[in-house]
């Protein structure tokens, strides 16, 4: 019992430690870095160092902000990367704030499980991802046309052409597997320009980018075993 105090008055310590920190740390980079978001700052249990999540990416810094480490921290006993298991966990989506009418729907088996691909239609890693997908069963998949236009000049055009088709997933399946684009000008009410602006407020850098029912994101192609796993996992 005796106890008792100390240890509240230890924990009222660290905590005013921690935020003092905080307050040094959001100070410093703020000046450093003008204009710059920092959504959060968190103390790390490895070697002092502070999580600080600043523009969609994380960065680590001392307790006065004097230095900045950028990359991933590996967790080498356990093989795990640390760094993108708090960036899934930051970055995680509500599920019912996307809109899943500006997307292709795509349903086999009882599609029972959820999944949303942000997909660029000139990536290559896009479409290794279509090709696993026709392994997995008893799933629904959104996929949103997000183009990236700074790596595929002509994405935006032949996504807007995709969605303007009469059958829209007919003509992503002949424009991913035989590089048929359809016969129209794109110029129909669609959802593309959309998409781009909600891509880059997810802070979606990559394609393909996959989001599951509890809101967590994958970035990268995955294979289908992986992606039953994943699918397992994320329905917990």
């Amino acid at each position: 019992m005796k106890l008792a105090p100390l240890a509240l008055a230890a924990t009222l310590m660290f905590a005013a430690t921690a935020q003092a920190n905080e307050s040094v740390i959001r100070k410093t980079l703020t000046q450093q870095f003008p204009g710059a978001s920092i959504a959060s700052v968190q103390k790390t249990p490895y070697s002092g160092l502070f999580e600080v999540y600043l523009d969609g990416q994380l960065i680590y810094v001392d307790a006065k902000a004097q230095y900045v480490f950028t990359g991933d921290v590996i967790d080498l006993k356990n093989r795990s990367n640390l760094t993108q298991a708090r960036l899934n966990k930051l970055q995680a989506v509500k599920w019912d704030t996307l809109p899943l009418n500006n997307a292709l729907k795509t349903v086999k088996g009882n599609g029972a499980r959820k999944l949303v691909v942000f997909s660029d239609v000139d990536c290559p890693y896009c479409r290794k991802f279509e090709a696993e997908l026709t392994r997995v069963d008893n799933i629904t998949v959104y996929t949103f046309l997000y183009p990236i236009e700074g790596l595929h000049p002509k994405a935006v055009q032949t996504s807007k052409q995709i969605w303007c088709a009469p059958d829209r997933n007919k003509a992503w399946e002949d424009y991913t597997t035989k590089n048929v684009v359809p016969n129209n000008d794109g110029k129909c009410a669609n959802p593309v320009d959309a998409t781009i602006a909600l891509g880059n407020k997810l802070k979606v850098s990559g394609t393909p980018t996959l989001i599951f029912a509890n809101g967590q994101r994958v970035p990268g192609m995955v294979p289908a075993a992986q992606l039953e796993k994943l699918l397992a996992a994320h329905a917990k």
